[in-house]
């Protein structure tokens, strides 16, 4: 049997951080993963590119049945101490929108730098394990694999959620924290594309690839973000951020291009050019394909100084209020977050140990912690590891 001092199950970013950390103070760590290359998802993100962490992390841009969880962890590891580690490794990168911090070359970079912590500190990881069995025994785990068993002090569960399954995604995770008596919240599918009922879908889908600024507001939430029109419905980045906070049935309110005051400028437009097409002033706002199918034809081809008071409201009511009932969202595949997971409650904030079984911890994803698009996801992956790596 080999024994070392902690095992970490998953080599993903908050996995791979937390041994790192458990590894500086003398700790003879083991991570072990499913998968035959580490870092899968860190990989895939960000376009290839990786969205790091972000300037803005906040608390209150994170999900959670307990929303004072995710406070510690997030002031001791900040994201000032991550973008510095990213800068001993001259990893060069670069603010995209909204403090979203992405690498200029590829994931790779960060991938390479954990992985180079890792070795640098003498973390062993071991691939293409698939554990079969987790047992404790007089203070001790014992973690059994299709190559062999080993037995450490302290266990870290950091395997994820359920999305993106084509990256490997399970409910291993939530699994291990029921066997030790935790409760875990049902998980669903977030920052996910929304599909649409088959009326939409068939009015909408000449649309893709389309994109608009947008406002969306849902269940007293809001975000102002790009919008994009898909073959299946609704994605972009305001769609995404958005479809944390929907349930279904919930109605969206969008307005278009909230930056103009529609009324006012469509009154100014009809005093400054009176003869101009209505599909001339807004085709400079919007494409073409996007004007067929909220106005008809007729409505376009009318010079403004045609229309009364009350046709130019409804004009801008179609753009400032556009009200859409999602059908769903397509689900876990294109999830980027799992909502829900353990129950933080249940679990210490300052060290991540369970409180129903001692030695044992919940880190990353698989916790009910969610964050936002944008590098708030990896920020409590690596603020998340590194707390737990100062204890285990």
């Amino acid at each position: 049997m080999n024994t070392v001092d902690v095992i970490i199950v998953g080599a993903g970013a908050a996995g791979l951080m937390c041994a790192i950390e458990a590894s500086k103070r003398g700790r003879k760590t083991l991570v072990l993963d499913k998968a035959n290359k580490p870092g899968k998802k860190i990989l895939m993100s960000g376009g290839g590119r990786c969205n790091f962490t972000n300037y803005y992390i906040e608390p209150d841009k994170y999900l959670s049945h307990n929303p004072h969880f995710c406070k510690s962890a997030l002031t001791r590891y900040t994201q000032w101490d991550f973008i510095r580690l990213v800068e001993q490794h001259c990893i060069s990168y670069h603010e995209k929108t909204l403090g979203q911090l992405f690498c200029d070359n590829s994931a790779r970079d960060i991938v390479d730098m954990l992985l180079n912590e890792c070795a640098r500190y003498k973390a062993h990881i071991k691939l293409s394990q698939t554990i079969t069995s987790i047992t404790k025994d007089k203070g001790i785990f014992i973690v059994t694999t299709g190559e062999g068993v080993y037995q450490c002090q302290s266990l870290v569960i950091a395997s994820g959620g359920l999305s993106i399954p084509t990256m490997g995604a399970s409910p291993f995770g939530y699994q291990v924290a029921a066997q030790f008596g935790h409760h875990v919240f049902q998980t669903r599918a977030g920052l996910v594309p929304f599909t649409l009922h088959d009326n939409d879908k068939q009015k909408f889908e000449s649309l893709a690839g389309v994109s608009v600024h947008c406002h969306v507001e849902c269940n007293q939430q809001h975000f102002e973000e790009m919008l994009l029109f898909t073959h299946r419905g609704l994605s972009g980045p305001a769609m995404l951020q958005i479809s944390s906070y929907w349930q279904p049935g919930d109605v969206l309110n969008i307005r278009l291009l909230p930056e103009i005051d529609w009324p006012t400028y469509l009154i100014d437009a009809q005093l400054s050019s009176p003869c101009q097409y209505l599909k001339t002033l807004l085709s400079e706002h919007f494409a073409k394909r996007l004007l067929a199918i909220f106005f008809d034809e007729a409505t376009l081809n009318k010079p403004l100084k045609q229309f009364n008071a009350p046709e130019l409201l409804n004009i801008s009511q179609a753009l400032q209020s556009w009200k859409i009932k999602p059908n769903n969202t397509e689900g876990y595949r294109t999830a980027e977050v799992t909502l829900g997971g353990v129950n933080c409650d249940e679990v210490s904030s300052k060290t991540f140990e369970s409180q129903k079984a001692s030695g044992l911890y919940f880190i990353g994803e698989v916790l009910d912690v969610s964050g936002w698009l944008g590098g708030y996801n990896f920020q409590w992956a690596w603020s998340s590891g590194f707390a737990a790596g100062q204890v285990v």
